[in-house]
């Protein structure tokens, strides 16, 4: 077993006031994810369809969906475009889990193979980005993301 597979992943669990079916497309839908995470989307939610967010106008996060069910689970490699970045693309896998609770949903992600594990620098983005999840999910506006470093450059 590789090292970065060995380390606990980050977790990280919110609540969201919408239905399972509202939230899964938060992960599936370019025009959705961009309402919580990312200037530019190109996503195509099947086993070995792309996975590609440019983040924050400079910084892109690529990878493949691994596996797709439909209002339940997401599962995607993950890394950073940027060259010499720790993480780059598809050595770490996102798994999100969608619980209906209510007429909400829990969202339960894991990001795994991170240099850092649990304590991983990327923690302070996954909760940034899942409280804006919170609100967009929600039907809310999440706003203008504060990270966001460039709105010219959406490649």
């Amino acid at each position: 077993m590789a090292v970065n597979e060995e380390r606990l992943p980050l977790e990280r669990e919110v609540r969201v006031e919408a239905p399972p079916d509202v939230v899964f497309q938060f992960f599936v839908d370019p025009d959705q994810m961009v309402r919580w995470q990312g200037v530019a989307a190109t996503l195509d939610p099947r086993p070995g369809g792309v996975y590609r967010v440019n983040v924050t106008g400079t910084h892109v996060a690529r990878g493949e969906y691994v596996e797709v069910v439909p209002n339940e689970r997401v599962v995607f490699t993950w890394g950073w475009e940027d060259e010499g970045n720790p993480v780059p693309p598809g050595a770490s896998t996102v798994e999100v889990t969608l619980v209906p609770d209510g007429s909400a949903t829990i969202v339960r992600l894991r990001h795994f193979g991170l240099p850092g594990g649990p304590e991983d620098r990327h923690a302070d983005g996954w909760d940034h980005y899942m409280a804006r999840l919170v609100v967009a999910g929600a039907r809310g506006d999440a706003g203008p993301d504060p990270w966001v470093e460039s709105k010219g450059n959406e490649t």
